[in-house]
């Protein structure tokens, strides 16, 4: 085949990259281009390595451990069934290389690969992959944000000032600390005091201090 195939390190660029492409195409939409550079740079490696009885196993057992990683990504979402499908894809990429140097490095850099393919996620738009796992932080997260918000009771009657304007939403310092609220169907320009009416839940509803509203009052009067 390509004689350059021969070098470890150009093999570890080829896989590596192989991965980058296969993986980041299953996490962002990328129109198809990644998957199919992903699985051109990688047959390239196995129609160089591969003879013999071998090659059926292996590159079955290169597509097992892609279909692991695309079903934990699509039904498990906790990441332990795609990790044994990068182990897999790591002994079939392996195992056809001429010697131990060159199966570490092809080792390595399926692991590089698919790592650096997570810098797609900041690019590009996301898949549904691994969503599950996403909700589950989430969960976690607003766990820890309930409990926090246990103690937003206590803002009921406190004063504050909105530090950015309420169309109708923004947030509002209380106390020194900032907190994202509401303030209903009223507009209330950042820099006013504020009142807090209610807290349900995570949300808090405020209005304009009292003072606020004689001062927009007298305004109106004078006027």
């Amino acid at each position: 085949m390509i004689d350059w195939l021969d070098s470890a390190t150009v093999g570890f660029l080829v896989v590596t990259l192989g991965t980058l492409f296969l993986i980041g195409e299953l996490l962002v939409r990328a129109k198809g281009l990644f998957g199919l550079l992903g699985l051109g740079l990688i047959s390239v490696y196995f129609l160089h390595h591969l003879n013999g009885d071998a090659s059926t196993w292996v590159i079955i057992f290169y597509l097992i451990g892609l279909a692991l990683i695309i079903f934990d990504g699509n039904v498990t979402s906790d990441g332990t069934i795609a990790a044994i499908g990068i182990l897999f894809m790591i002994v079939g990429l392996a195992t056809p290389a001429p010697d131990l140097i060159y199966s570490i490095l092809v080792g390595m850099g399926t692991v590089i690969g698919a790592v650096a393919s997570l810098l797609f996620l900041k690019i590009f738009p996301h898949r549904n992959m691994w969503s599950k796992m996403t909700l589950k932080e989430s969960l976690s997260s607003e766990a820890g944000y309930n409990s926090i918000n246990e103690s937003y009771k206590d803002l009921v009657g406190k004063k504050g000032k909105a530090l950015t304007a309420f169309r109708p939403t923004g947030t509002v310092e209380i106390d020194g600390e900032p907190y994202s609220a509401t303030s209903g169907s009223t507009w209330i320009e950042a820099g006013t005091e504020v009142d807090v009416i209610s807290v349900d839940g995570t949300r808090i509803l405020i209005r304009r201090a009292e003072n606020e509203q004689q001062e927009d009052v007298t305004t109106e009067e004078n006027s």
